[in-house]
């Protein structure tokens, strides 16, 4: 390692400290036998490289009052409404992402089994998490998945990377998420390294999951895991929506389709079994899908963006 990476290891060790544990100039500098000025240089350093990210949330009192409406409309815990009113379509991901990575940081505690799903927004809110050690901590996948399209999107990349963010232990589901018959999933869930994280999964204190839409911009429909004929089956249902890839209508039931009993996963009455869900979802194309989730009682918790919520708020129920 050379003398700029020891440099840069050192802002990064010192920003933590002033960050994240809240230290004084004062005391830093005496723990390093730095002088309080090179301190102060090293943390406006560090905001000028890109190691520190100061994020400044606009209008809070708009999102304020959009968080208060969801959580009094739909008996909600918490919603992080994430201001993206002057943000193009490129930068609400990341916004989104970002504010997401430092809502979930606040409710991890040591001592914890997470459960996590998969989907884009939690791989953006995973990438954006900061390393922040926690101890006995366990993350687990809660759907399966295999292929070799973007695998950074599946649930074992998201719960590998989440731990390594927060120095956990990990499980991994090796399975595919959609199974052929009803045959071959009881088959596949009684394997023993699936019923294993299966079983575990069921007692998870966190669950994040992802909202999806199966028939716009669906990942799903882009891997190739939903065909043509099951899509039109599912619309015929009335399907609005997925979570953790338990396809429900409008009003948050379960639509009797075969493929709903063919996922390797959590299924949804094992979800409403865990004390603290946490829903991601944002865009326009987002919006049922939201509110069939909401319906349907599934979350405690929920992380969309202003403009969604917004539409949200705006519709009656």
């Amino acid at each position: 390692m050379n003398m700029k990476d020891e440099h840069l290891k050192l802002i990064t060790k010192i920003c933590k400290l002033y960050y994240y544990e809240a230290w004084t100039q004062e005391k830093l500098a005496e723990k390093f036998d730095i002088s309080r000025p090179q301190i102060s240089k090293m943390i406006q350093k560090a905001r000028e490289i890109g190691i520190v990210e100061i994020i400044v949330r606009d209008d809070p009192f708009q999102t304020s009052e959009l968080e208060k409406e969801l959580e009094h409309r739909y008996g909600l815990k918490q919603v992080l409404v994430v201001p993206t009113r002057d943000l193009n379509k490129e930068s609400v991901t990341g916004a989104v992402g970002r504010a997401a990575a430092h809502f979930v940081q606040r409710l991890i505690k040591s001592g914890m089994r997470i459960g996590v799903s998969w989907g884009n927004t939690l791989y953006h809110m995973v990438r954006e998490f900061p390393l922040d050690k926690k101890d006995d901590v366990r993350i687990l996948p809660l759907i399966g998945g295999t292929g070799n399209v973007r695998t950074e999107v599946h649930s074992n990349y998201i719960a590998y990377e989440l731990s390594k963010k927060i120095g956990a232990s990990c499980g991994s589901l090796y399975a595919p998420f959609l199974v052929e018959s009803d045959s071959l999933y009881t088959q596949v869930v009684a394997m023993p390294g699936v019923s294993d994280v299966l079983r575990d999964a069921q007692n998870i204190h966190l669950a994040l999951v992802g909202i999806g839409n199966p028939f716009s911009m669906s990942t799903m429909e882009r891997f190739g895991y939903l065909s043509e004929t099951s899509l039109q089956e599912l619309r015929e249902l009335g399907t609005v929506a997925d979570i953790n890839s338990r396809f429900i209508d409008g009003n948050g039931r379960i639509v009797d389709h075969p493929i709903n009993r063919r996922i390797v996963g959590m299924n949804l009455d094992q979800l409403k079994g865990v004390n603290n869900v946490v829903g991601f979802a944002f865009g326009q194309h987002k919006i049922e899908c939201i509110r069939a989730a909401l319906r349907g009682n599934y979350l405690h918790m929920l992380v969309t963006d202003e403009a969604t919520a917004a539409k949200i708020v705006g519709t009656t129920d």
